[in-house]
């Protein structure tokens, strides 16, 4: 079994999560989100502990996805995300809501992912979970090994991400979270997009958005 840790940076203006999975045997390691502040993450990612292999974008809202590009850049390598993510949020401006909050960008995975996928990275697995609702592809990503997913802004502390952005739809997360997340297990970590952790048990009997 991989000697495995998942680091927190909590970055940019909104108070976005970054999330480093490392495999502590290899040295080498994935970042989901990086929000912003490459700066702050290159000097991880220099460090010979923190060899980066991929970038992993639960969605492509601008509060999520600043700094991808420049790591992408830096260290030649692939940024994954649903097809329905990129189509529709990554490479347009109103719905990666870049332009409307003064900071246009854009961006286009080079791995386009599909909901049931599974992605054999850095000594383990990452089950690729589409969960729209948020955003039309927005997708969460489970490693069984460390009981955890990486929920992006699908699902928070006692709360759930917004849905009055372009192609958001309520009812679409809550079922999202009802079939997708709350069939994992009770003491599966949530690592959300902003706010504090959580497990999937704890929103089960107190979340009351679902």
């Amino acid at each position: 079994m991989a000697d495995l840790e998942i680091f927190q940076k909590t970055l940019g203006d909104l108070g976005t999560n970054c999330y480093i999975m490392v495999n502590h045997d290899t040295k080498e390691c994935i970042v989901f989100d990086p929000a912003d502040e490459a700066h702050v993450l290159k000097e991880i990612f220099d460090h010979p502990d923190f060899n980066l292999k991929g970038i992993f974008l639960t969605h492509g809202h601008f509060d999520h996805i600043g700094a991808a590009k420049a790591l992408k850049d830096t260290y030649n390598v692939p940024i994954y995300a649903s097809k329905e993510e990129n189509d529709q949020i990554l490479t347009k401006l109103g719905g990666n809501l870049s332009a409307m909050f003064g900071n246009p960008m854009t961006l286009e995975a080079d791995e386009l992912l599909h909901d049931g996928q599974k992605i054999e990275i850095i000594g383990t697995t990452l089950d690729c979970m589409l969960t729209p609702g948020h955003t039309v592809g927005g997708m969460c990503f489970y490693c069984e090994e460390l009981k955890s997913v990486i929920a992006g802004d699908t699902l928070f502390c006692e709360s759930v991400g917004r849905t009055d952005f372009p192609t958001g739809s309520g009812s679409v997360l809550v079922n999202s979270i009802r079939e997708k997340l709350f069939a994992l297990p009770d003491d599966t970590k949530v690592f959300p997009g902003h706010m504090s952790t959580t497990t999937i048990g704890w929103e089960k009997e107190n979340n009351p958005f679902i």
